[in-house]
């Protein structure tokens, strides 16, 4: 039996943060998600450095992504997840100087692969160059990947059957997961986790945000168990 991927509750819409992420967690907290996370853009460091300290007194596992793609920009961002203690970073193009951040303070980094450009982000390039581009950055330590999929401009289906197959590594697809239907298609390719933020906010799951949240994680159990 596939191991069931892990749910990342993102507070954010559009690739921003949320103005009222402090309020949502507070609200979702006890919901049946582990993992939670959101995006460098926009709430201040020092609210975001409060409410990560909130996520794990409430034993949950914290997750930066960040939306950037020069290496200025982008370490900018990596700093933010050192200053707020996160567990992951998600997101960055690939450079060794977050790599060794990273290193240095025990974070787990999972980088974007392919051609990622724009806000909210789009993915282009061919799958066997990402699927190459990924076993290099491997070598160099990275723990896994942020795969754009469903924000891909070529084969979604295709990309992420072949990526979750053939890198070995703890993959997560982020962006556009929005339907109970991706949501099988996730469960039966087994990646190690997905985000979800957006669609909580427009309600694609249908309930309270909470409500949401835990509608998607009991679906993910109980197709498990069918399977």
């Amino acid at each position: 039996m596939p191991d069931t991927p892990e749910l990342i509750v993102m507070l954010t819409y559009n690739d921003k943060t949320a103005s009222n992420a402090p309020e949502i967690f507070e609200d979702c907290k006890n919901c049946k998600a582990r993992y939670w996370g959101f995006k460098e853009e926009d709430l201040p460091l020092p609210e975001m450095k409060k409410l990560y300290s909130e996520i794990k007194r409430c034993g949950k596992t914290a997750v930066l992504e960040v939306v950037a793609y020069d290496e200025e920009k982008c370490l900018e961002g990596a700093q933010m997840a050192v200053d707020c203690g996160c567990d992951i970073l998600m997101g960055t193009m690939y450079f060794d100087s977050i790599n060794e951040l990273c290193k240095k303070h025990g974070i787990k980094y999972m980088p974007f692969v392919g051609d990622v450009y724009d806000r909210p982000s789009v993915l282009e390039g061919e799958i066997d160059k990402m699927i190459a581009q990924a076993k290099s950055y491997l070598a160099k330590g990275v723990y896994g990947f942020d795969l754009l999929a469903y924000r891909y401009t070529g084969d979604a289906h295709e990309l992420i059957r072949r990526f979750v197959k053939e890198v070995e590594a703890p993959v997560c697809l982020a962006g556009s997961v929005n339907s109970y239907e991706r949501l099988d298609e996730i469960i039966d390719v087994s990646p190690w986790a997905f985000t979800i933020g957006s669609a909580f906010f427009e309600n694609k799951f249908d309930g309270s945000f909470a409500e949401q949240i835990d509608k998607v994680c009991e679906h993910l159990e109980k197709t498990a168990v069918a399977v």
